[in-house]
């Protein structure tokens, strides 16, 4: 699975760099191109998918992809240093910031559909669903010192203590996480074991029996025996009765709430007319098995033409605003404005 594998890429990656020096990059543009991607490690597995893909066909163009998280992804994107920014969310109005300070213009595309997780160890037997209000209970900023075990939560779990794990604070996963549950993005406890590398998550929570995390759903998907996955209660009615699990069709129609999100890609505009970008990013389009493969939900036919029309029109900027996450929206009812 190719999720398993995302930091042994980015180290070939490195090394790849590290050892052709500046004549490795005067080669690959010479014959064909250079490409270069950071920041999220949630949409990580789909541009490194695509990225493959397209190298077996397009031999002479070098694609490089790393793992700076979202908000690194931006502050390297915003200072002209990547080509494409991987994004587990709309940018932020202070990146909007930094890229306009630095001349940077982008077109925003939406590559796929992503349902963040919620799991606990296989040997959690005392839990089999949980509320976004319980969610709360956990992660609230005053929970720190305070929330320490799982009856504190719910009465009927035991009195045993509550072990926290999810995404690093320059994650996008955490941004939209914090801002889904807590109510305001980057606003959690911070006595929680966190990383930018999800499987560091597969493998504390595998371990710990004690353990809750939030991760992507694709690194559930490719980890099914080591974690056990649990349907959210939102308490909200128009999205089914009681607790929902994250699955492709209930992520892609909004029901799983409020951990389903669109992900993206951000082109920079001055790259945007190179051959060699051109032919990468239309890539993305004809992916979608790409993207079941490695545990995400492809878009309708409608978005991915919407997307390609924007593209082709070099459509810059975002019709998120500055706002962040917009939590509860379906990718269709935010795209709806920029028809």
């Amino acid at each position: 699975m190719r999720v398993e594998r995302s930091f042994v890429a980015v180290i070939a990656v490195m090394l790849a760099s590290a050892c052709g020096g500046g004549s490795s990059s005067s080669s690959a543009s010479a014959s064909g191109g250079l490409v270069t991607l950071d920041g999220s490690s949630t949409v990580f597995p789909i541009s490194e998918a695509v990225a493959e893909e397209f190298q077996r066909t397009n031999p002479g163009t070098r694609v490089t992809v790393g793992i700076s998280g979202t908000g690194g992804g931006f502050q390297k994107f915003c200072r002209g240093e990547t080509d494409i920014s991987d994004a587990s969310r709309p940018i932020m109005a202070a990146e909007i910031a930094a890229c306009e300070k630095s001349g940077v213009e982008y077109v925003k595309l939406p590559i796929a559909y992503d349902g963040i997780a919620i799991v606990v160890n296989p040997k959690a037997s005392w839990v089999s669903e949980i509320t976004a209000a319980e969610l709360k209970t956990m992660w609230a900023p005053d929970a720190q010192g305070k929330v320490t075990k799982w009856n504190q939560v719910r009465a009927s779990w035991p009195d045993r203590e509550i072990h926290l794990f999810g995404a690093g604070v320059d994650s996008g996963t955490y941004d939209y996480f914090t801002e889904a549950i807590t109510g305001k993005a980057k606003a959690s406890r911070g006595d929680f074991t966190s990383s930018e590398d999800d499987n560091v998550l597969v493998q504390g929570v595998s371990g710990d029996e004690s353990a809750l995390g939030f991760l992507p759903l694709a690194y559930v998907e490719s980890n099914k025996s080591a974690l056990k996955l649990l349907p959210i209660d939102d308490g909200k009615k128009e999205n089914g009765d009681g607790a929902i699990t994250p699955t492709a069709e209930t992520v892609r129609n909004g029901t799983y709430q409020p951990l389903s999100r669109p992900l993206f890609i951000y082109v920079a505009r001055k790259a945007a007319d190179r051959p060699e970008i051109q032919k990468f990013v239309d890539s993305y389009f004809g992916s979608q098995a790409l993207i079941r493969e490695v545990g995400y939900v492809e878009l309708t036919p409608q978005i991915y033409d919407l997307a390609k029309k924007h593209f082709a029109e070099r459509k810059v900027g975002t019709a998120f605003g500055a706002g962040g996450s917009q939590v509860g929206l379906t990718l269709e009812q935010l795209l709806s404005r920029e028809q």
